[in-house]
This record gives C-alpha cells, structure tokens and sequence, in this order.
C-alpha cells in the first residue's frame, strides 16, 4: 500500500454504545472498500480514533500481486483474497477481494474487539436482539432458529455489548437509527437443540444454570462454548463467569427453549409470549446420557 499514490482513510467504531465501543480506523488503497466497510462500522466523533487508548486498525490492500499468496503459503486458495489478524498489536488485514467478504470481516472485527470492550467493561457476547415496544430480550439460538424471528430482530448478525448503560449491537444493520443503545435486557433465551427427550420444550434457569447452558451452548450432540461461531480472543469460561455476574447483578430472568422438540419451529411472538408467562416450570433433566454428556465436554475443556 506504500507504494500506491491515493490512500483512503475512514474512522468508525465496534458497538453504538461510544464508552463501551473499540475504535477502528479504516485504511485502503480503494475507495470500493472503504465505502463498503463504513457501512458495518459505526459513526465515531471526529479524531476519537486519534485519541483511543487501544484503536484497532484495518488495512484492506485491493490490489496484490499473485506471489502474494504463495508468499504467505496459501497459493491459488489466495488467488481471490484474504484476510489475516494480528492479536497483540490489533490490526487486521483486508488482501484482495477479501473486504467483499463481509461477514468473515464481521467475524474478524468481533474477534479483535472482544478484548478491547471487555477492558472498557462491556461483555461483547455471540447473541441477537429480539425488540418488541418497551420489551428487549438477548437471544442466544442458532443459525437455523431466528429465521422465523426476522421481524423482531434488530439485526441478524449474532453480536452485541452488555454493559451498565444497556445492551447494544456490534454493527451497523439496516433498522439503525439514533444510536442503537437499548436498556437492559427484560430477559434472556438461550436456544438449544435436542431431539432425545432429556431437555423439556421449555424452562426456567437460574442464574448458575444459565452460565452452564450458556458455556456449553448444547446442539443436538454437539457443543457450541458461548454460542459463538466463530474466533474469539476471549476464554469461554470467562465469558460465562461475566455473564453470571450480570444476570445476578440485574436480576434478569433467563429461559431455554428446546427448539429440537418435535420440529417445532418458534417465532418471536412465541418468545415474547414465553418471557411474560408466570408458568414456566425450573429445568430439570428428564434423564438420558444428556448430563454426562455436559461433564465430558466441560471437564476435557
């Protein structure tokens, strides 16, 4: 990028919330990227990037030369593009087409940011936002269970931050508006998946049984720790402790919903019926192997 004789500059932000964001200055040799990228980064104050502590700093270099894969040892598969991070000094690299990539650039940011908001004391957690009038609720589900709860989702990217001042996404979407920092959430949903019968259809968590079902994130006989797809720089377990402390803290009602049972598709209107409903019973195991399952993934972990 050096070498090129333009360079395209644009400042935004990881997370609406402006005390519990990362900072995030954009770098490029092409204003195609840039104009795709400050559509996923929040607006910032002028100079606040300057300013940051600990700003994060994307390079995306549309032009390369074709050795460049084979320099870095991906060869043909860097043909199109890719995209590398530096943890420690919190830069991220945009090669080729790759800022075209849009969502393994998401995956990349809120990887990066993860630290940063957490020293700010923001949790940055793999969850969407379900928002209905005055009622908020952070929904914990995989891929395949928010399709039929698209209306009420404030964006179908799985990030936001949880911090004292609400809950808020990690990234721009369509609905934005104003600020996008909603109040803390009237409840939490975590989502799992199972078609054995040891999980009822739906219960209600403690606390301490939340940051369980949140650490292993069961689906169908597979464990998803955090419910988070993809790279995080931020241990599972410390995830779920912080978690814990905010559920507590708030006093915020947590349920499971087993959305693996008879093949039963749920909306957001169930949801939202589930969370005021004064019936849910506690959770409890109906037996099965599902619990040593749990312990096996958790103590090898």
């Amino acid at each position: 990028m050096s070498s090129v004789s333009d360079i395209f500059v644009h400042d935004g932000a990881v997370g609406s919330s402006p005390k519990f964001d990362a900072k995030v200055r954009l770098i490029s040799d092409g204003p195609s990227a840039v104009l795709k990228l400050s559509n996923v980064l929040w607006e910032t104050p002028t100079r606040a990037v300057s300013h940051d502590s600990c700003p994060l700093t994307v390079y995306a270099a549309t032009s390369i030369s074709e050795a460049v894969g084979d320099a870095v040892g991906l060869g043909d598969q860097g043909s199109n593009g890719f995209i590398a991070a530096d943890v420690e000094r919190s830069s991220l690299i945009l090669c080729g087409k790759a800022f075209a990539d849009i969502n393994g650039t998401k995956e990349a940011l809120a990887a990066l940011s993860g630290p940063v908001i957490s020293a700010r004391g923001g949790l940055p957690l793999a969850a969407r936002l379900l928002v209905s009038g005055d009622s908020v609720i952070l929904l914990f589900a995989p891929e395949n269970a928010i399709q039929n709860c698209a209306d009420l989702l404030v964006s179908a990217d799985a990030g936001v931050v949880l911090s004292p001042q609400g809950v808020a996404p990690l990234f721009q979407t369509k609905k934005s508006s104003g600020d996008n920092l909603y109040k803390m959430p009237s409840a939490v949903i975590l989502a799992t998946s199972d078609s054995s019968g040891s999980i009822p259809s739906v219960a209600k968590l403690s606390p301490g049984q939340a940051a369980y079902q949140f650490l292993a994130g069961y689906q169908n006989g597979e464990f998803v720790p955090a419910y988070a797809k993809g790279p995080s720089c931020i241990d599972a377990l410390d995830l779920a402790k912080a978690l814990l402390s905010k559920l507590k803290e708030h006093q915020i009602p947590t349920f499971l919903v087993n959305i693996g049972e008879g093949g039963k598709s749920v909306t957001g209107k169930d949801l939202l019926k589930l969370v005021g409903s004064a019936k849910v019973a506690p959770f409890e195991l109906k037996g099965g192997d599902l619990q040593g399952k749990y312990n096996a993934f958790l103590s090898g972990n």
